[in-house]
């Protein structure tokens, strides 16, 4: 079984790994995503608009917790990958110990944060009168689940990046159709404390994927044992540097939500406020299908690279890309053309999507070009290279978004709130592409060596 899945990841087709893998992937992080949309649509049509927006408002301080998943995920996903690239067995025993050594220590240190800083996270995003008070609530109630959701998604990606995309759909189907049942159960069950129902239900629904996880682990994994829980420096430092970049990602995203909020409530009140939660829980779901091709190509891109298979490294990255860019059409598609419709799934008010559809399609307008830029991303993180995955996250979602929302307003009138990050997103599209490509050409360069060195050794 173990060499089985090894000889497809480095054997196979480029274009079979993409059905096999990425099909799996992309249903398991749509399942995902189910969580805070369905909360989000749920909590629109059984409490109302404002407890939607609450919602939308909170999930950008919960981010954190999907900060620490992929931290630890991604990380300990391109070691194993490229461990069984390499046939490396001692390092794959260490990584179940050391990856729940650090989703313990830092699942304690969010869950106290989270519940003190709440209130003051909403204050900083401009949330206020009922949509704060509502944030609060279903906040305090979420960060009690951070050990259960950090295990569970940082394990599903582990389970990954060992090619076992089947079981990790399986496991978060079966987490997402609980709490899809549990939401508007819950919230009619507890009335006036319906805010703390649909967060009940995310809660219960994380620690049943938690315990699939664990049985995965412990009885069927091809590859990842359980050992004991202990921290390997030589196992850390690689998933810290490799991981980072995906934690920063999604931290990051976190900053540009509370950005983008806050500008939204200052030129546009409560109206625009709510607009701004609806688009980005949309927005977030869109990406969602991208980070699951995304979860295909990692076991294949680190295991070819880890064993110097370049060639076929550079063909799986040329597949992946066109499949991506095809997936992000199937939400860029009805963002440009079905806006009302999809506004109206969180019972956003008419007048509030008559006035506000066009600042919607600004903010959906480069999406088309995104799965190019996941798959970028991944490359760089399934090759080991954490430096150029970090460089392109910080300046994306950092360096050139900050200043853009908070200058291209009063230079070019409050509708640049909504195409500001277009133009940061596309600026970066193109810059990863470029160096993506160089480093492209130097396993070319490297594999020529490689063919060189081996013809001067066959000859003597």
């Amino acid at each position: 079984m173990k060499q089985d899945m090894k000889t497809q990841l480095l054997t196979k087709s480029p274009k079979e790994l993409l059905f096999k893998l990425a099909i799996p992937g992309i249903i398991g992080m749509l399942v995902i995503g189910l969580y805070p949309f369905m909360d989000g649509i749920f909590a629109g049509r059984l409490i109302g608009d404002y407890a939607m927006s609450a919602i939308s408002v909170s999930m950008s301080l919960t981010i954190i917790n999907g900060g620490i998943s992929a931290l630890i995920g991604v990380g300990s996903a391109s070691i194993v990958s490229r461990a069984i690239g390499k046939g490396d067995k001692e390092t794959i025993d260490k990584i179940f110990g050391n990856f729940c050594y650090w989703v313990i220590l830092f699942s304690a240190i969010i869950t106290i944060a989270g519940l003190i800083f709440a209130p003051h996270f909403l204050d900083m995003v401009g949330a206020k009168g009922n949509i704060k008070e509502l944030g609060v609530r279903y906040l305090r109630v979420v960060f009690f689940g951070s050990l259960f959701v950090n295990f569970a998604q940082a394990g599903n990606m582990t389970m990954r990046g060992e090619g076992a995309l089947k079981q990790s759909m399986m496991i978060m189907g079966t987490g997402a159709i609980l709490n899809i049942m549990l939401d508007p159960i819950l919230m009619k069950l507890m009335g006036e404390y319906a805010i703390e129902g649909a967060a009940i239900a995310t809660v219960l629904s994380q620690i049943v994927q938690a315990l699939l996880t664990f049985h995965y682990f412990s009885k069927k994994s091809s590859f990842v044992k359980i050992h004991k829980v202990k921290k390997y420096k030589a196992i850390y430092r690689e998933m810290f540097s490799i991981g980072s970049s995906a934690m920063m990602m999604q931290i990051l995203f976190a900053v540009q939500q509370t950005f983008l909020f806050k500008q939204a409530f200052v030129y546009g009140g409560d109206n625009w406020g709510i607009l701004m939660s609806a688009t980005m829980r949309l927005y977030m779901f869109s990406f969602i299908p991208l980070w699951g091709m995304s979860q295909g190509l990692q076991p294949v891109i680190g295991a070819n690279f880890g064993a110097k298979q370049y060639g076929r490294v550079k063909d799986t990255m040329k597949i992946f890309m066109c499949g991506a860019t095809i997936l992000a059409a199937a939400s860029w598609i009805p963002s440009m053309f079905c806006s009302d419709t999809l506004l109206s799934l969180f019972s956003v008010r008419h007048e509030i999507i008559e006035a506000g559809v066009k600042n919607f399609k600004m903010f959906y307008s480069t999406f088309i070009l995104y799965g190019i830029m996941i798959m970028t991303l991944t490359f760089f993180q399934s090759i080991g290279d954490g430096k150029k995955a970090g460089i392109i996250v910080l300046l994306r979602q950092l360096v050139l978004f900050i200043p853009a929302i908070l200058l291209l307003p009063k230079l070019f009138g409050v509708s640049a709130v909504w195409w500001a990050e277009p133009i940061v997103d596309f600026t970066m599209i193109i810059a990863g592409l470029f160096l993506m490509l160089n480093v492209m050409r130097k396993m070319e360069k490297e594999a020529v060596r490689s063919e060189e060195r081996f013809s001067r050794n066959a000859e003597t």
